[in-house]
């Protein structure tokens, strides 16, 4: 399981990566694993303002659908549309062509209420014990 060292993380297994004054999220190698076969992913609309920790998409996979929530508060700025005729991307690269949505942060700053690498593996493989 991959889990970059870069990357900030979130108790609902999403990902972020900092881009300037903008944030890229996505789900974690371990959600898109624990999911099976993704096979459709309802993205959020370009200018909606999110809140942290609430629900902002949803992802349909061969097993269950579940819902993507928001690491950080802000407004979003870009959604991968390709996610839309290739849902799959998220389970092949999730880090990479499977991201979900860049945010403009309302507090960057927030980013450090969020788990580093280390912390995130600490908390799944407890999360895994339970």
């Amino acid at each position: 399981m991959q889990t970059p060292e870069e990357l900030r993380y979130s108790k609902d297994h999403e990902w972020v990566r900092r881009e300037g004054v903008y944030v890229r999220v996505g789900i974690t190698d371990f959600a898109q694993d624990a999911l099976g076969d993704v096979v459709y992913v309802d993205l959020p609309q370009v200018g909606t303002v999110i809140v942290s920790d609430l629900a902002f998409a949803e992802v349909e996979s061969t097993k269950s659908v579940s819902d993507i929530f928001a690491p950080i508060a802000g407004e979003i700025v870009e959604v991968n549309q390709v996610l839309e005729d290739e849902p799959e991307l998220i389970n092949e690269d999730p880090y990479g062509d499977g991201w979900v949505c860049l945010i403009k942060p309302a507090d960057i700053n927030h980013l450090e209420l969020l788990m580093d690498a280390e912390r995130y593996l600490a908390f799944i493989s407890q999360d895994s014990e339970a």
